[in-house]
């Protein structure tokens, strides 16, 4: 499928210096694992399992706010017990079932040959995320992985990211955000940030149509597409 561009229709945006980006479903799939974790916690609780494909609709989420959307509020009083399960079958399983997308490590490779710095933020464990990186061989390509346990407040409450761009050393002019949610657009509207949404999710384009995104792309490699992320050539 061809890497679909929407360009913002705003003033041209400078070169860019740094790129966010969020982790699952944007540059990682651990759909299988999360699942898995999911209806563990579950059966551990003696509630009902819960659907494949729903599952997928809440990476992104927090944990919280993914059990009110599967069982409604009535579930938010298992989010302790079910954190703690969650994590427990994750620790042990979550590595192994996440994989890079294709792309990924050539994109990384290509953005780092035109001198962009990079970053993650993501409401994953940083832990985990650092522990797939280095199993790629990627984990020295960003300067920065902020996870869950680096923030008090998770998206799209925005401090992650500003503190990913202020360790970047990058003014928010001269950035990208790159998500696959929703809760990633909201997290760069509230960071002042341009967004660049990738439908590498569950997130379906029309679902920006209310955020200013500087681009839809079908995955990270349109970025290499764009005149901004090129000018640094």
């Amino acid at each position: 499928m061809p890497n679909l561009t929407t360009e913002f229709l705003g003033q041209p945006k400078p070169p860019v210096q740094a790129i966010v980006f969020d982790f699952d479903y944007t540059l990682a799939d651990s759909s299988r694992g999360v699942i898995a974790c999911f209806n563990f916690a579950f059966g551990r609780l003696g509630l009902p399992l819960a659907d494949d494909a729903a599952i997928r609709q809440t990476i992104g989420l927090t944990l919280h706010d993914a059990l009110v959307m599967l069982g409604g509020k009535e579930y938010s009083r298992y989010t302790e017990e079910f954190t703690r399960l969650f994590v427990e079958r994750a620790d042990e399983i979550m590595a192994d079932n996440t994989q890079l997308f294709d792309i990924v490590p050539e994109t990384i490779a290509v953005l780092r040959d035109f001198g962009i710095r990079l970053g993650i933020f993501s409401l994953k464990y940083r832990y985990r995320i650092e522990t797939v990186l280095k199993r790629e061989h990627l984990l020295d390509a960003f300067e920065v992985v902020i996870g869950a346990e680096d923030v008090s407040e998770h998206k799209p409450n925005p401090t992650g990211l500003l503190m990913a761009l202020e360790r970047l050393n990058c003014v928010r002019e001269n950035c990208l955000y790159v998500g696959d949610s929703l809760t990633d657009a909201k997290t760069a509207q509230r960071a002042d940030t341009d967004f660049i949404a990738v439908l590498s999710g569950v997130t379906p384009q029309t679902a920006f149509e209310d955020y200013d995104v500087y681009a839809i792309l079908e995955d990270v490699s349109g970025l290499l597409n764009l005149e901004p992320v090129r000018k640094l050539e």
